[in-house]
């Protein structure tokens, strides 16, 4: 029987622990940032990778058929998707794939819309390559997140908006995105001529009654969309570099293939490929207890906010292992760095990163990791303001 282990990644040059200073300045804190996890990956992914290690020549890799096979059959298990094998294109991550369609969809001073809060490299991607960011921000209902469709089509109107980058699952905002909420963001673009990205890396991180639904598996959209989705948050194989591109369209398929050989860069490393086979063909079991572990960790957490900051306001968790709290009950934007990093000594994704400081008083949290560890930065919050 699999089992879910955690472990102790002080000292391993792992950067949610071993590399704080360039978010933080500083190295020590209780680490509840980054998204990847502190558990020990699938056994299947340790055997694959071991035998793979064992043959010791670690020369150019033909990718096999398998690789392929594995992913179609996990999306259409998983998700009742299905992926035809010559959509499939590589990117080193899904954060350079989603660069590199805002290099491909739009021209320098284009207009990119996102849904704020959203994930903050979104935001640089639109800034590093000298694109228009236009933020749409989601309606927040005691903190269950929802979409401002008017504001979202006015702003693509007023601002020639050309390509709209989508979170789904949505991080940090936590939703699981419905077929009707999706299709009426689909159609607002079809509309209006703007190109999708959809980031779909959180889609096997999903809990309670709230199916994923794969953006290019609704109505007639191939032509806006292309996704992009990992085996890296799913089976935590950040590490691995290798990220999935899913391209219907023969149109869009063949800007993205004249970018790449532009580039160069159309494989990945042999370990990566191996790894995700593994994990798609017999991690299922690992995945599901990585699940439980991750929502009880939840639900400890939302009961001791509840027993004892009641005034915080914790994100339903839809999806995504992250959960976005509001601490504007107890700090002020100005003193959250000040009281979350200085006093409670915690690593965390701060508000503000997501879109400015409107939302300055929240943070998010990584529940990716053991409860113990959920406890200390729970009862550091605590003890320091209640």
């Amino acid at each position: 029987m699999e089992e879910i282990i955690y472990v102790d990644r002080k000292n391993t040059n792992c950067n949610k622990w071993d590399g704080q200073t360039g978010m933080f300045g500083e190295e020590g804190l209780h680490a509840m940032w980054v998204a990847d996890m502190d558990f020990r990956v699938a056994q299947c992914v340790v055997d694959a990778l071991e035998e793979y290690v064992q043959l010791g020549v670690y020369g150019y890799y033909k990718i096999p058929e398998e690789y392929y096979q594995a992913f179609i059959n996990w999306e259409k298990k998983r998700h009742g998707y299905e992926v035809e094998k010559e959509w499939i294109r590589f990117s080193p991550g899904v954060v350079a794939g989603f660069h590199w369609l805002v290099q491909m969809f739009t021209e320098p001073g284009d207009a990119v819309i996102v849904n704020t809060p959203v994930y903050y490299p979104f935001l640089n991607a639109v800034k590093n390559n000298h694109r228009t960011l236009i933020c749409s921000d989601l309606i927040n209902q005691n903190g269950r997140y929802t979409i401002n469709y008017q504001d979202f089509e006015e702003k693509i109107v007023s601002k020639h908006v050309k390509l709209f980058i989508l979170c789904s699952p949505h991080n940090p905002a936590g939703r699981v995105w419905k077929e009707e909420e999706l299709k009426q963001l689909f159609e607002i673009c079809r509309k209006h001529q703007v190109y999708i990205i959809s980031d779909e890396i959180h889609q096997d991180l999903i809990f309670g009654e709230n199916p994923h639904i794969p953006s290019l598996s609704i109505g007639d959209y191939q032509e806006l969309i292309v996704t992009l989705t990992a085996p890296s948050k799913t089976f935590n194989l950040a590490g691995g570099q290798n990220s999935i591109v899913i391209i219907p369209d023969e149109r869009l398929r063949e800007k993205w293939d004249a970018y790449t050989q532009g580039n160069r860069v159309i494989g990945g490393n042999a370990f990566g490929y191996v790894a995700a086979q593994a994990a798609y063909e017999k991690g299922e079991e690992w995945l599901e207890k990585v699940k439980k572990q991750i929502a009880e960790n939840y639900e400890y957490l939302q009961a001791e906010f509840a027993a004892k900051l009641p005034q915080a306001v914790v994100t339903p968790l839809e999806g995504t292992y992250l959960c976005w709290v509001d601490l504007g009950a107890y700090l002020g934007a100005s003193e959250m760095k000040e009281v979350v990093q200085k006093k409670c000594r915690l690593a965390v994704d701060f508000g503000d990163w997501f879109g400015g400081e409107r939302f300055g008083t929240f943070i998010r949290l990584n529940l990716a990791t053991s409860l113990e560890n959920v406890k200390i930065a729970v009862e550091a919050l605590v003890e320091n303001l209640s």
